[in-house]
């Protein structure tokens, strides 16, 4: 993968309708993938200063890689997974990592990619546990989800996080269709990575969701 690179057309914080002030110094770990593509084609369209981080940059598994990759920057995108590591394993190492790391680097704010699966469906029952839904891959789902309640128990006050997920999967074919809304699991819903994205970068420069898993299922915008 390709070292860091940035976009450093604005150095300066922008300021939302409201007159807050909102982070422009994003790093995305996984930026290599489909979503992470997505999230940093997204930020630099909105004109964020954009630091897109690979598996060569350093081991989103240590959190002196973290500290050292992340410093200078308001927020954190993470969008990882390592088919060779175990899935149990890899995840709950990654979300230790963020939380010692970003703090140290004076990261505040951390949107991670989740996984619908672990996500309750509107009865309360997991996506996973619902009657013909693939079970192949079952430890990756339950891995994603202990990663979640590492990040939980691991992060410290200073660092606000949230976990997003499509809430069904994701459409790679489709057109994005300019709106999303939070949602309940649901194995028929679909959502654009140029969608979800969307939903990320809301979240990471202006939070309304926080210590939360949360589904996000495209539609069109109101």
């Amino acid at each position: 993968m390709t070292s860091p690179t940035a976009n450093t057309e604005d150095k300066d914080a922008t300021v939302n309708t409201t007159g807050s002030t909102t982070p422009t110094r994003l790093i995305v770990f996984g930026a290599t993938g489909r979503v992470g593509r997505a999230v940093v084609a997204g930020a630099r369209a909105r004109g964020l200063e954009v630091t897109a981080v690979g598996r060569a940059d350093g081991e989103v598994t240590s959190a002196a890689d973290v500290a050292r990759l992340a410093a200078g920057h308001d927020a954190a995108v993470v969008a990882v997974y390592d088919a060779q590591a175990a899935p149990g394993e890899f995840f709950p190492a990654v979300a230790r990592a963020l939380a010692a790391g970003l703090p140290q680097a004076g990261v505040r704010r951390l949107v991670s990619v989740g996984l619908a699966s672990v996500l309750p469906t509107a009865d309360g029952t997991p996506l996973m546990d619902t009657p013909g839904y693939p079970q192949e891959w079952r430890e990756f789902y339950v891995g994603h989800g202990a990663g979640t309640e590492a990040l939980r128990a691991a992060a410290p006050e200073a660092l606000d996080w949230a976990v997003l997920s499509p809430a069904g999967d994701f459409d790679h074919e489709g057109t994005p269709r300019g709106g999303y809304a939070v949602a309940p699991a649901d194995a028929g819903s679909r959502i654009t990575p140029a969608g979800f994205a969307e939903a990320v970068l809301d979240e990471a420069t202006a939070p309304t969701l926080h210590a939360v898993h949360a589904g996000i299922h495209e539609e069109a915008a109101s």
